[in-house]
């Protein structure tokens, strides 16, 4: 990897494209650098994971409305929309919104952490609906979706976005206008013009994942698409970019982010070499923040391990978990947000909330990314008591853990101790999900397969389950014409009685 220093400049220094982030992120885009053969296989499983979630969210309210919106645009060549017939075509915009929503609703896919956060799975559906629309194959997409991966994987190394309140959708429409960018072989000017529109609109405040979280959470990922693919055929146009749009001393990093004295290393691929950014990310076993993850897998082995928990949970005096800052003050009791105790909360603010996540996983020994959220769910008075006494707090070496720039010591768990009425002391830890690829039973083709049935159980007629399979383990061989096969089709009824959201279209 080559390291690109970035820092805040005077207009007086006229810096020079070439020396600017977006061109550099540009040069990546535009390299025809091949695809390797286990990341192509990584994009497939990816693919397929996005599909898995969008198919479990078809009926869920923010994905009818979004889905509702793209009908109202329908277009020619065109692009699929998840639910709705593969000859049903739309604008391109309009479809990446639509299934960005359906694969971001359940907070069920990949995820990468590091300085920032991300969901890099989020690049795929403008992405993808560009390919269908422009008529490109799927070797054309696998590498559009490499560089993607790519170009969030790398921002999200280097530049935090949440230390100043700014979503992390912001690093999102740069790495998707990236990625459309390879797809369509573009030039270097062209993508440069693009990746700079696409962060000068998507550049928003946390709020969304703040307090009393709405339906945004799961738009606001579909909108940054929406908009890659709007900054993209406005730069095709020959339209540009406010310039420099990173380091110019009223853009993004003097007045959002670190400042005026602010600089950082950001990797990039150096010319020549692979994209190789999509195998340092991995997926979710269960329905909430990755940040979570683990945290399920230790409370549905204490769960297993002490059945004094489950049978007599007025005998715990109090579950203190021990875990990273970002943990601790993202999804946990540093947050502040009374909220992330309230079991009236919407699912949003519950999945944000490692308190209820731990008690509930405890209990239950188990999580299900409907049942463990219903208001019923939530509102259990046995649950409710026990979930009061659940807190988080920062440990240092959590932390340092956290951070760390080596994949057999980066952690994304903790420690945690609960101490019962009489004085026992349980105290147990982990590291990594079940899932991760340092986990227990790490997710490879046969696990990502396996989630797709599942969720698609009762969604998919299952003629449409093994279509859908065939189509995606093909991916590198299929033609254009075979690219709309990339959409899955909703069972017959699934949407009888459910009431379409009017607006202004």
């Amino acid at each position: 990897m080559k390291l690109h220093s970035v820092r805040v400049h005077p207009s007086s220094d006229s810096l020079a494209r070439a020396d600017q982030l977006a061109h550099a992120i540009a040069e990546v885009a535009a390299d025809p650098v091949a695809v390797d053969a286990d990341v192509t296989e990584m994009i497939i499983n990816r693919v397929i994971d996005n599909a898995s979630v969008a198919a479990a969210s078809l009926t869920r309210r923010p994905v009818v409305s979004a889905r509702s919106q793209a009908e109202r645009h329908p277009y020619s060549p065109g692009s699929t929309v998840f639910g709705l017939s593969s000859d049903a075509r739309f604008s391109p915009e309009w479809a990446a919104w639509a299934n960005g929503v359906a694969v971001r609703e359940l907070d069920f896919h990949d995820t990468f952490l590091a300085a920032e956060y991300s969901h890099p799975g989020d690049n795929i559906p403008p992405i993808l609906a560009v390919a269908q629309h422009a008529g490109r194959t799927g070797a054309e997409l696998i590498r559009g979706i490499a560089t993607g991966y790519e170009i969030q994987v790398d921002l999200v190394r280097a530049i935090s976005l949440h230390a100043h309140k700014i979503d992390h959708v912001a690093h999102l429409g740069p790495s998707a206008a990236a990625g459309i960018g390879t797809l369509l072989g573009l030039d270097v000017e062209t993508i440069f013009q693009a990746v700079g529109q696409a962060l000068h609109t998507t550049t928003a405040t946390r709020q969304s994942r703040k307090g009393e979280i709405s339906s945004w959470k799961a738009h606001a990922p579909a909108f940054a698409g929406k908009m890659a693919v709007e900054a993209v055929d406005r730069a095709m146009r020959g339209e540009t970019s406010p310039t420099p749009i990173y380091e110019g001393e009223d853009g993004v990093i003097a007045w959002l982010l670190d400042g005026p004295d602010a600089a950082y290393e950001v990797p990039l691929p150096a010319t020549g070499e692979s994209k190789r950014g999509i195998l340092d990310t991995y997926t979710k076993e269960h329905s909430a923040e990755y940040q979570a993850q683990a945290w399920i897998d230790l409370a549905r082995k204490l769960h297993h391990e002490y059945p004094i928990l489950v049978e007599h949970p007025e005998n715990v005096g109090s579950i203190t978990i021990h875990t990273s800052h970002h943990t601790h003050f993202v999804i946990g009791s540093g947050a502040g947000d009374p909220q992330k105790y309230d079991p009236t909360a919407s699912r949003e603010t519950l999945d944000h909330s490692i308190p209820y996540i731990f008690t509930v996983a405890l209990q239950d020994g188990s999580w299900h990314h409907v049942d463990s959220y219903t208001p019923e769910r939530a509102g259990r008075d046995d649950t409710v008591k026990l979930w009061k006494r659940v807190r988080t707090v920062e440990d240092s070496e959590w932390t340092r853990r956290y951070h760390s720039i080596d994949p057999q010591e980066k952690a994304f768990g903790g420690r945690v101790e609960i101490i019962l009425t009489d004085g026992t002391v349980i105290s147990d830890q982990i590291a990594v999900a079940d899932a991760h690829p340092l986990g227990a039973r790490p997710f490879a083709r046969e696990q990502y397969v396996a989630k797709f049935r599942t969720l698609a159980e009762g969604v998919l007629e299952q003629a449409e389950i093994e279509r859908f399979l065939s189509v995606a383990t093909r991916l590198p061989e299929l033609r254009a014409d075979e690219l709309a096969g990339l959409t899955i089709t909703a069972g017959p009824g699934l949407f009888d009685g459910i009431v379409t959201p009017k607006g202004l279209f």
